[in-house]
């Protein structure tokens, strides 16, 4: 019985030292997976808004990159990102637009970048996502989101919305994956969320 007391002790004391280092680990590294976390979305939003950078660059350059090319503003709750290439260069102005929402299996998000008119995709990331690979996962590849560039975020009469689905072809429809129709429809609801704020706006 007192062998039994001991053990149970032990097994107590050591899953208390267990608890407080992994607490003082996760303390100890927020800033850092905190600092990453913002590295990699401001990352997404020049790549979104095609300002160019060399992608080994440290998250420190990347930084100043950043805060020397892109101005952040508010539309309402809309978070807007805007890239002015320099008047000597060839490049447009470009809107990104920050979206989210919840996908199957985690939270989904992303930014959807908008030429000067406000209506035609320059592009579409997604930065975060947990969907099943292979499948609803697809979303970050460059063969699902290069779908949507040049397409417009209006119908034909102008209503706001694009439609993620198979079988179609009109200016705001982009082909769906295959095996991930969930996924999909889940990303064309928070995009639309944005668009008819966007719209209505602009």
């Amino acid at each position: 019985m007192k062998g039994n007391f001991y053990t149970l002790k032990y097994a107590g004391i050591l899953g208390c030292l267990c608890a407080l280092l992994l607490t003082f680990a996760a303390n100890f590294t927020e800033p850092y997976r905190n600092a990453n976390a913002d590295a990699e979305r401001k990352r997404n939003i020049l790549k979104v808004l095609d300002v160019p950078f060399d992608e080994k660059i440290s998250s420190l350059e990347l930084v100043e990159i950043f805060e020397s090319n892109v101005k952040a503003e508010k539309i309402g709750e809309l978070e807007i990102y805007r890239y002015i290439p320099p008047k000597d260069s060839n490049g447009t102005e470009i809107a990104a637009l920050a979206f989210e929402g919840p996908g199957l299996w985690g939270p989904i998000k992303g930014f959807l970048a908008l030429k000067p008119d406000m209506r035609t995709i320059q592009g579409v990331t997604f930065y975060q996502q947990e969907e099943t690979p292979g499948l609803g996962g697809e979303i970050a590849s460059s063969g699902f989101t290069s779908r949507f560039k040049g397409k417009l975020i209006v119908d034909g009469d102008g209503n706001p919305g694009i439609i993620i689905s198979s079988g179609k072809d009109t200016v705001n429809h982009i082909d769906a994956i295959t095996g991930a129709t969930m996924t999909c429809d889940k990303v064309e609801e928070m995009i639309n969320n944005v668009v008819k704020t966007i719209v209505s706006e602009n």
